[in-house]
């Protein structure tokens, strides 16, 4: 029960900062309007850090995304058994963090015409539509946060060739918040870099449901290459690391 909990709270927590700076840049009238990529990067690294700590805090893993999940899964320190487990509060908890960034900028959905910026605040989109381009970068902006996570937490081979169990915020969450502050700042601009399944899905599927003025189509034919190119990405990264002799 303590890794759902850990994992809904600290994923809401992710969302609703992570979201809630896109908005805070998008969206019409609103004091942080216009204030540009540099702002929602850090702002995005920052909520991995509170992330980090509220999930551990009540006695979560702080994993806040199933790509991290499956990696760490493929690198035998998380059980299969686990990860339905995960992804259930993982994709909960970025739900409910996309509800409240949705409560908190309530007046300003009204005041903005762009249906591509309120979307934008739920879930990411290319710069480029090109489906083979955007899934690669997924892949590539996936890989290097995942195998950053395994470096950063000096995960290291046991007997029967599994890695000991990893828990974000053992290490504390700096290192990892400053990991995707960097693929934020590098990698982001193709296609937003969502490197993180529940983070995309869960509120976009909110996007589709809450009764969002003016809103407009929730982009579902996107949708999944910022589901698979992660878990794709997170996988390579569990297969490289495994191999390297550390």
């Amino acid at each position: 029960m303590s890794i759902f909990l850990g994992e809904v709270v600290g994923t809401m927590f992710l969302i609703l900062l992570g979201d809630g700076v896109v908005a805070n840049v998008l969206l019409s009238k609103s004091k942080g309007q216009n204030s540009g990529w540099i702002v929602i990067s850090t702002a995005w690294a920052m909520a991995v850090f509170v992330g980090v700590y509220t999930s551990v805090a009540v006695g979560g893993n702080a994993h806040l995304n199933p790509a991290v999940t499956v990696g760490l899964a493929f690198a035998g320190s998380v059980p299969w058994g686990s990860v339905p487990v995960y992804f259930a509060g993982e994709f909960i908890g970025a739900a409910l963090g996309a509800l409240l960034v949705w409560l908190a900028y309530l007046p300003h959905w009204a005041e903005t015409q762009d249906q591509g910026l309120k979307l934008a605040v739920f879930s990411t989109g290319p710069a480029i539509r090109n489906t083979t381009a955007n899934l690669v970068c997924e892949i590539i902006g996936t890989f290097a946060l995942m195998f950053g996570v395994f470096l950063i937490t000096g995960a290291q081979m046991v007997s029967g060739g599994a890695v000991s169990t990893i828990s974000l915020g053992a290490l504390g969450a700096l290192p990892v918040a400053l990991l995707v502050w960097v693929i934020g700042l590098s990698l982001g601009g193709p296609t937003g870099y969502a490197i993180n399944p529940a983070r995309d899905l869960g509120p976009r599927i909110m996007h589709a449901i809450l009764p969002i003025a003016g809103k407009g189509d929730s982009d579902w034919g996107y949708s999944w290459i910022p589901v698979v190119g992660p878990i794709i990405g997170a996988a390579i990264a569990a297969f490289v690391f495994l191999a390297i002799p550390l």
